[in-house]
């Protein structure tokens, strides 16, 4: 069974049908799998959790602003 994975931030519930649907599609038209065998799985990380540049996420994304 297909597994797609797929981390980024904080998304909608609406965001993340789309994404399902679309890579499901996508991966099911290039890889000749019906759309059925595939699995796909959401991780939302918090901008607190990963640091870039021995800063956490949050506070470079602050910065930029």
């Amino acid at each position: 069974m297909p597994f797609i994975s797929i981390e980024g931030g904080k998304m909608s519930k609406e965001q993340k049908e789309q994404l399902i649907s679309q890579f499901t599609r996508i991966a099911s038209d290039v890889l000749k799998i019906p759309e059925s065998a595939f699995m796909v799985m959401i991780k939302e990380n918090d901008p607190d959790n990963i640091g870039t540049g021995g800063k956490p996420l949050s506070s470079v994304m602050k910065e930029r602003k």
